[in-house]
């Protein structure tokens, strides 16, 4: 108990004077903004292409952008195995902006219609947390779209018990704080205990607090409550493209057991175990690109 009342006195404790740091971003990949017929503007990362190679589509995870997401090392894996390409889902980030209401699957059919709009297909979808449940419905509502999937730190549904459902829904009351403008001071909080934790994100502190305010609080709220919806176990089995799942195996978010479960749900699928928790792309690049590079090169040496 005292290690907690610790923690949270850490947290808690008075703000130190802050530079006003310049929101300048670390490297990233090229960033442009598409027109997709019948989707809308969407903005994407894009390395480019060379003769012959895969592509492959990095799926961020719920509050997230792509940035955000894979800045740390991600972006660098994933050009290993081919072209990369990473949109922001929509309401998320840059993501494009609609009238209609955020639905997991409106997402998916998004990521289906840039890859179809750009001739890309089928790809290689990577899916971070929420990422990877766009990529199970994308698989489900677009085959021709995908090649292979490597699905991260994601669960196969996640509202078996009365505890996930109420959690997932209840994550969908954000809506009414970002509405009236993210707390700065719990930001700021955040950062400073991830910058104690990893030095190599203190002096990009004014561009993660950037980063983190894009996205819309109304769609934020509507995707967490589609996660709380979410169920995959009705077609998971007939999957048929190279899978494998990357078990954040401290995550007390979604629980290890139910990402092995996700793994086991699927015929033939690899499981590749991180030590780390729901967030190691953040704290722990070295491991989580590691996990990935591995999880990857499963995947598309298998599509061939």
């Amino acid at each position: 108990m005292s290690v907690r009342l610790g923690e949270i006195w850490d947290f808690l404790r008075p703000l130190e004077p802050d530079e006003d740091q310049v929101p300048a971003p670390p490297e990233l990949p090229d960033g442009r903004t598409v027109n997709v017929p019948e989707r809308g503007e969407m903005f994407l990362r894009d390395s480019g292409a060379q003769p012959g190679e895969p592509t492959v589509v990095l799926l961020h995870g719920w509050t997230l952008s792509a940035d955000l997401n894979w800045f740390s090392g991600g972006y660098e894996t994933a050009r290993r195995h081919g072209r990369l390409m990473a949109p922001d889902l929509r309401g998320h980030g840059r993501g494009l902006r609609s009238e209609k209401p955020f639905t997991l699957d409106a997402a998916a059919d998004d990521v289906a219609g840039l890859i179809d709009h750009l001739g890309l297909g089928p790809v290689v979808l990577v899916g971070y947390s929420m990422g990877g449940s766009i990529a199970l419905l994308t698989w489900r509502r677009h085959p021709h779209a995908v090649a292979g999937m490597v699905l991260v730190s994601t669960a196969l549904q996640w509202r078996a018990t009365p505890r996930e459902r109420a959690l997932w829904a209840a994550m969908g009351t954000v809506e009414y704080v970002l509405r009236f403008g993210a707390p700065s001071g719990i930001t700021d909080r955040y950062l400073r205990k991830t910058a104690q934790a990893s030095a190599h994100l203190s002096t990009l502190k004014g561009w993660l607090k950037a980063e983190v305010r894009r996205g819309d609080p109304v769609d934020i709220a509507a995707a967490a409550r589609g996660l709380s919806a979410f169920d995959a176990r009705s077609f998971a089995g007939a999957v048929d493209v190279p899978t494998a799942v990357v078990v954040t195996g401290h995550d007390r978010l979604i629980r290890p057991a139910k990402q092995r479960e996700l793994a086991a749900a699927i015929s033939g699928a690899h499981t590749v175990e991180l030590d780390g928790f729901h967030n190691a792309w953040m704290l722990r690049p070295d491991a989580f690109t590691e996990a990935l590079d591995e999880a990857l090169r499963l995947v598309v040496n298998a599509t061939g």
